[in-house]
């Protein structure tokens, strides 16, 4: 098992970020590289909470999404075809006195076949900046989407 732990300073409001992490429409592959449209099913939407299938790559997981506290988002995996046991996403946000948002996210990578456990193995190793890279990504995505006037994201190791 697998846990990489992820970092970025935004000029995102928590809301706002949520808001992107939660769009489950037409576009998402754009905010979210690891959700190609060919994948994506919602199965339940409600206010504040989500069931839906998503992946890409030939790697599918169903996550329950919950973002119930504006300051904590969880999706955990209930199927998937590589990950299983305690592996999903939890988004923490923390507000700044500058204005800026912290967004720290642990990412739990529990292989349920061999090809899981490999590929765990290598996201906890060498494949930790490909999971940076995605997280990066989307918060830059999320930030033109709401009209930010320049990405500020910074890493913190």
């Amino acid at each position: 098992m697998s846990t990489i732990h992820l970092h970025r300073t935004t000029t995102l409001t928590p809301e706002q970020y949520i808001g992107g992490l939660t769009d489950f429409g037409p576009g998402r592959s754009k905010l979210l590289g690891n959700s190609a449209e060919e994948y994506l099913k919602v199965h339940d939407l409600g206010p504040s909470q989500a069931d839906v299938t998503e992946g890409s790559g030939g790697i599918w997981e169903r996550l329950h999404y919950n973002w119930s506290d504006p300051n904590h988002v969880v999706l955990a995996t209930s199927d998937s075809n590589v990950w299983g046991g305690a592996s999903g996403h939890t988004y923490t946000f923390t507000r700044r006195p500058d204005g800026e948002t912290d967004i720290d996210v642990v990412v739990v990578r529990d292989g349920k076949n061999l090809k899981g456990w490999i590929l765990g193995f290598v996201l906890g190793t060498i494949g930790r900046g490909v999971l940076e890279r995605a997280f990066e990504n989307s918060v830059k995505a999320i930030e033109i989407r709401n009209g930010a006037s320049k990405y500020r994201g910074r890493i913190a190791a």
